[in-house]
């Protein structure tokens, strides 16, 4: 979304200025927002240290939201299919195959429930957020996927993240 995360980057900045914090906390449901928000730190060098907090989920393993009331209840029971294709495109990196592979592994979960609309599957690196094409010992699996009206977002990191 063009410009989402200028605005995330302002927000941000006034926040950790305003507050003086040692350490700020965010969650990586949204990883690519944790990311920015680790280099607009890095970058600006404000001192603040980012911490990042695993996706909460429910039993079912969908990511709690605040989204997830909005949707209908075939909806919620179908919702469940998103991190069950992010596992199987880890299934697919954790045995060095293909990022292609990886995402073609999510989309053929997902295609199982019509319910499901996908937006976007993204197999990028965890530090850059730059696609991945082959094999990778870290990756972040993050998708968007559309129910009715309702759209939820949801990542799955393979490996560790090597530090800049």
């Amino acid at each position: 979304r063009p410009g989402h995360f200028d605005g995330v980057a302002t927000v941000v900045t006034k926040l950790l200025n305003a507050c003086e914090a040692d350490v700020a906390v965010f969650g990586e449901k949204d990883f690519q927002q944790l990311a920015v928000v680790r280099r607009l730190v890095a970058d600006i060098d404000h001192g603040t240290a980012i911490v990042s907090v695993p996706t909460v989920r429910e039993e079912d393993g969908l990511a709690l939201s605040s989204r997830n009331m909005r949707l209908t209840p075939a909806h919620r029971a179908a919702a469940p299919v998103i991190h069950a294709g992010l596992q199987a495109a880890v299934t697919v990196l954790r045995a060095k195959r293909p990022a292609e592979a990886a995402r073609q592994a999510f989309h053929g979960v997902i295609r199982a429930e019509p319910e499901a609309r996908v937006e976007y599957v993204s197999v990028a690196d965890p530090l850059t957020l730059e696609e991945i094409d082959g094999p990778s010992d870290s990756a972040v699996v993050s998708c968007a996927v559309w129910f009715g009206e309702v759209r939820l977002i949801d990542n799955l990191i393979h490996g560790e993240p090597r530090r800049s």
